[in-house]
């Protein structure tokens, strides 16, 4: 079922959560057992995300040959494995970066042979080696682009061909949104320019990046709106969790921290402390985000479960 569906199905906020595929060489059962625990907030759709490759140096005989690979392949396999395993949704995370046009298209026909309604398309982020996002040779530079790529998929026209068929994808497709504006936007106004963008060639919903202020999020949705933005938009929240959260977040997402959660978490004498008072913060976010009838609360999990059931317990 559709993202859109499973919110047009009822008033009340749904419970959603994201999982990160595990390094390779480990086993999926510990992924498992950190779904379990949240399986009884009865989650709609779980989202599972896609890493970007990165440079691995092997020594042959004295000499290190560089080589591409990805650390957490698998995220189609998982989404197969989740589907099958608890009988929900999944919503795998489709990238520009690390993708041919081709690959992609071979990836979202491998989606629908599986069943899988739904995609998160997103740009993605620029490797570690890189300051900036590099397309990949071949492959999409924008978002947009890959959205117009699925969208195109929908009516039957592939890279290379145009199909005739009554049996062609009808994929709801996710974007991200970001509420202190994606970094390397020049301003808040020109980001939503692009998430419209987005929205106008056929995005279904709207994801956030986390924030911690829910100000940030009204605001952003009010600012939405006023452009035309009409789709769902759901706000995503992560529970920091160490003590280096305060530094760390806002240097790779660029998002702002509330003067009250820095002292709260500064006051802490160690992480199991830290991580009871990102609880209690996203506690206090997630009701109040509740309130207000946000369609669904979708949680950043990090691939542990603990903290996200606490929240859930208190909230849903």
């Amino acid at each position: 079922m559709k993202v859109t569906q499973h919110i047009e199905k009822t008033d009340e906020t749904l419970f959603s959560f994201e999982v990160i595929p595990p390094v390779k060489g480990k086993n999926i059962e510990e992924l498992y057992d950190n779904i379990d625990p949240l399986m009884e907030f009865n989650p709609p759709f779980i989202d599972v995300t896609t890493s970007r490759e990165e440079y691995v140096y092997i020594d042959r005989d004295g000499l290190l040959d560089k080589k591409r690979t990805r650390m957490r392949p698998g995220t189609l396999g998982i989404c197969a494995a989740i589907k099958h395993k608890y009988d929900v949704d999944t919503i795998p995370h489709v990238l520009c970066g690390g993708f041919t046009r081709e690959e992609t298209e071979y990836l979202l026909v491998d989606c629908q042979y599986l069943g899988i309604d739904n995609v998160m398309a997103l740009r993605g982020d620029a490797m570690k080696e890189e300051k900036y996002f590099t397309p990949t040779s071949g492959g999409h530079t924008y978002a947009s682009d890959l959205v117009q790529q699925i969208v195109d998929l929908n009516k039957g026209v592939y890279l290379h061909e145009v199909v005739e068929t009554d049996q062609g994808s009808d994929f709801c497709i996710g974007v991200a949104g970001y509420p202190e504006k994606h970094m390397e936007a020049p301003s808040l106004k020109t980001d939503l320019k692009w998430l419209k963008h987005k929205v106008d060639l056929g995005a279904d919903y709207v994801v956030t990046q986390m924030f911690f202020d829910n100000r940030k999020y009204f605001e952003f949705v009010d600012r939405a709106r006023e452009m035309g933005i009409e789709v769902p938009i759901i706000p995503g929240i992560k529970p920091i969790a160490v003590k280096k959260h305060l530094q760390l977040l806002p240097q790779v997402f660029r998002t702002e921290l509330p003067e009250d959660l820095i002292e709260a978490v500064t006051a802490c004498r160690n992480n199991g402390e830290v991580r009871q008072v990102g609880i209690e913060w996203a506690i206090e976010q997630s009701k109040e985000l509740r309130a207000a009838g946000v369609p669904v609360l979708h949680f950043y999990s990090m691939g542990k479960s603990d903290n996200i059931r606490a929240i859930a317990e208190a909230v849903f």
